[in-house]
């Protein structure tokens, strides 16, 4: 039976000291087939593909590929056998030309001399068979959109002969189109019988790519079913180990007086005119597609960009914020949508990235008095139901949505009057996705205005009181929540 499958992971275990990552862990994959990987953040999903990699190595169980055991010691054992990774953060040389990254490990052909005419030519070949002959393989990485170097990530895999490819949330930070090219591709992929394991926490991907669905939890095995004919609230409840009836909490907020107003703002090219208002206990939406403007609108108020023109009000009063510190001063907070970069400190304590914005209320004369903020941290931190393990563990030893969580525990201990929560669920899982819902609800109904920017357009019609959507840099319309849909999102987004 082991010979019809192109990867067998059997029984695969993994410790991290005392901490249990995996325990008999199984996943089955068929030639040609796209299989589904899925689970909330911290189910042991990058651990067992990172074990499958060569990245860490197994403390027992066993892997067999084409129904012959293998032993995979280091990476690139791995990549002799054909596996290869897609990450979310691509391992291109930005520099070198899209040829040169394709076959960045054997440029020479062995020969001692590098050809260079046949090295771009074949690179070229090795796009058309994607259907990507527009990718000039003469240009340099760097200057190539996100997608298209995700294409080439793609290429320089199947150059090594790949015939296991897993994606790690390959559309993350990628646009509608972007989204349907790469899906064109991954199905040219299985149609030449490369086996594709997929990771992604957007459930409607899952079904409409993947032949089967394997669900871990806790570092454990759940189930492996058939996409086809599953049903989806079934599978979120196999994930988080519990009945979801509501995937948006209900919300009592009452909607008061007007927080913030913009008008007529200006700040380089992504900000042309843009003019709104959010009022007290009001989640306000802000959707488009990427590279509308939407966060740069937000950076250009909050004080981390600097605006050209236009007037900011703050509680009726005219603000013109230079800094961010200035914006924290006056209770206005932003949960930027690159946590690792720019929401969180990475390498520093629990404890510190969450009273970062609000030393204040920790200190006395000047000192940080540890006791008051330990107990004030666990405070915070509990209200939003964050795991971790110690308040002095570093940040970066949480999972994606405990990370995230992290950085909306910095904004609540504040005490912010506005908050703005750019892609506030990007790559984090559905359970972790209401409970980040059940806190912006939470700040609403306590009249906290809460501008939400998001991509995904079934969290913005769940959420939102109003929407505003933008194209271009600019407002290309204002929607109700009563009007909500993503037929009319997407007319205004693209300008139809």
């Amino acid at each position: 039976m082991e010979g019809q499958y192109r990867l067998e992971m059997k029984n695969i275990t993994k410790h991290f000291g005392g901490v249990k990552a995996l325990t008999d862990v199984s996943l089955k994959v068929e030639p040609g087939e796209i299989h589904a990987l899925i689970g909330e953040n911290g189910a042991g999903k990058s651990t067992l593909m990172k074990i499958l990699s060569g990245a860490y190595q197994r403390d027992s169980g066993q892997i067999f590929i084409d129904g012959g055991e293998v032993k995979i010691t280091n990476p690139k054992e791995s990549k002799d056998l054909g596996i290869a990774v897609i990450y979310q953060e691509f391992m291109l040389a930005p520099d070198l030309t899209v040829a040169e990254n394709i076959f960045i490990d054997k440029l020479s052909g062995g020969k001692g001399i590098i050809n260079w005419k046949k090295l771009r030519a074949d690179a070229g070949a090795q796009l058309e068979k994607l259907g990507f002959d527009d990718i000039n393989p003469n240009a340099k990485c760097g200057s190539l959109s996100v997608a298209y170097q995700q294409v080439v990530e793609i290429c320089k895999c199947l150059t090594r002969d790949a015939k296991i490819l897993v994606f790690d949330e390959p559309t993350a930070v990628l646009t509608f189109s972007e989204i349907e090219k790469l899906f064109e591709v991954i199905n040219k992929l299985k149609k030449r019988n490369v086996s594709v394991i997929y990771i992604s926490h957007r459930l409607e991907e899952i079904f409409r790519l993947s032949q089967h669905i394997t669900v871990l939890k806790d570092g454990a095995y759940v189930d492996t079913v058939e996409t086809g004919g599953f049903d989806k609230q079934r599978l979120v409840n196999m994930m988080v180990g519990r009945e979801m009836t509501d995937m948006f909490p209900e919300r009592h907020a009452k909607i008061g007086e007007t927080v913030l107003k913009v008008e007529d703002l200006y700040a380089g090219k992504m900000v042309q005119g843009v003019s709104f208002e959010v009022r007290a206990g009001e989640v306000l939406g802000f959707n488009g597609l990427v590279g509308a403007g939407r966060t740069e609108t937000m950076r250009a108020v909050f004080g981390a960009d600097k605006k050209e023109s236009g007037k900011v009000y703050y509680f009726g009063k005219e603000v013109n914020w230079k800094s961010p510190q200035s914006a924290i001063r006056e209770k206005f907070g932003l949960l930027p949508e690159d946590r690792k970069k720019q929401g969180l400190l990475l390498e520093q304590s629990v404890r510190m990235n969450t009273t970062l914005a609000c030393l204040s209320k920790v200190t006395r004369h000047g000192w940080i008095q540890h006791k008051k903020e330990k107990k004030f941290v666990k405070e915070v931190l509990g209200s939003i139901q964050t795991k971790y393990g110690s308040t002095e563990d570093n940040a970066n030893s949480l999972s994606g949505g405990n990370q995230q969580k992290l950085s909306l525990a910095k904004w609540i201990a504040a005490d912010c009057k506005c908050v703005v929560f750019d892609e506030p669920t990007r790559g984090v899982d559905v359970g972790a996705k209401t409970e980040i819902y059940k806190v912006i609800n939470t700040l609403a109904e306590k009249g906290i205005a809460v501008i939400m920017i998001s991509s995904e357009m079934p969290e913005i019609i769940g959420m939102c009181d109003r929407v505003v959507i933008m194209r271009n840099g600019k407002v290309s319309g204002e929607v109700e929540k009563n009007e909500l849909s993503e037929n009319i999102m997407i007319k205004m987004a693209m300008g139809v």
